[in-house]
């Protein structure tokens, strides 16, 4: 069988990593569109815990992804196993029912050679099947952080999981994704620590993801946001800012919200482990933070 990866614009610097748990139908569909890429990626799957045949699909799928088996849901954590086992410089993030355009992991992996400083960038991002803009793209596009001239694109912190591409060594330095998070707006996180370690959180709308999401419900989803916005401020934020959260959160549960509630007793039984790992970011990444909260309030004052 002919070495795909030297074939006419192959490109074998970024590994493709997906996460994927009782998808299989959607995450075939993702493979289908990674093998067609001209860079032929390779490409790391990592199945948490299936049930529906999953493994065996990947295995028997063309596009030659690796598998690994963790044997438990390991959450986001997952993608942090396959980053260690990529052999790449350069590792790109697609969830089981995303994928990258044609010539964007190139195009990625040229930013990266240039820019030495440049640790993720986050792509700009197109809902299927309709091909419309994800709303955090104007959010990123729109960010206040000053441009560097060390860096491509608009400085950010923050970006879409499944539109994300890492310099390997930047991310495990980091730590990758918090394991005390699990899943639900991990991405934050990852964001201030990288800019705390200083390398350049970047949006770069010329490169393209596609993300063809499940439209049905998503049982839990907005109790693990608020749970991890809480765990994040007390992981990272100022004491003041951790105190305030979590008297924002209680004061909508004393209101009858039981998402709050929910994401309270969820946050409390992390809290130890968030205290234990508790590490503030620097004053000049908190500056950050605060221009940005101050610019999505529409400038009014903290």
């Amino acid at each position: 069988m002919p070495d795909r990866r030297r074939e006419e614009g192959a490109d074998a610097r970024t590994t493709v990593v997906i996460i994927t748990r009782d998808r299989r139908e959607s995450l075939l569909r993702t493979l289908d569109h990674l093998a067609a890429l001209p860079e032929r990626p390779p490409v790391i799957v990592v199945d948490n815990g299936s049930a529906d045949g999953t493994p065996d699909a990947v295995r028997a799928h063309p596009c030659g992804a690796r598998l690994l088996l963790p044997g438990r849901n390991t959450g986001a954590v997952g993608r942090n196993l396959a980053v260690r086992q990529a052999s790449t410089p350069y590792v790109a993030f697609s969830d089981d029912d995303s994928w990258w355009e044609p010539g964007s992991l190139k195009a990625a992996a040229a930013l990266f050679d240039t820019y030495p400083r440049l640790g993720l960038l986050a792509a700009r991002t197109v809902v299927e099947p309709d091909g419309t803009d994800d709303p955090i793209d104007a959010l990123l596009a729109n960010s206040p952080l000053p441009t560097r001239a060390d860096l491509p694109g608009t400085p950010v912190l923050g970006f879409l999981g499944c539109a994300a591409v890492v310099r390997r060594s930047a991310f495990l330095a980091a730590g990758g994704y918090h394991p005390l998070l699990f899943f639900g707006a991990e991405e934050a996180l990852l964001a201030y620590d990288l800019t705390a370690a200083g390398w350049g959180v970047v949006h770069e709308p010329s490169l393209l993801s596609h993300h063809g999401p499940d439209t049905g419900p998503r049982p839990g989803r907005a109790v693990a946001l608020r749970r991890n916005a809480l765990l994040t401020a007390w992981l990272r934020r100022p004491l003041r800012i951790a105190l305030r959260e979590t008297g924002r959160l209680l004061g909508e549960w004393a209101h009858g919200g039981t998402d709050a509630g929910r994401a309270l007793r969820e946050a409390l039984v992390r809290f130890p482990a968030a205290l234990r790992l508790r590490r503030p970011l620097p004053a000049w990444v908190e500056d950050q933070i605060a221009l940005l909260e101050s610019d999505a309030r529409g400038g009014r004052d903290r």
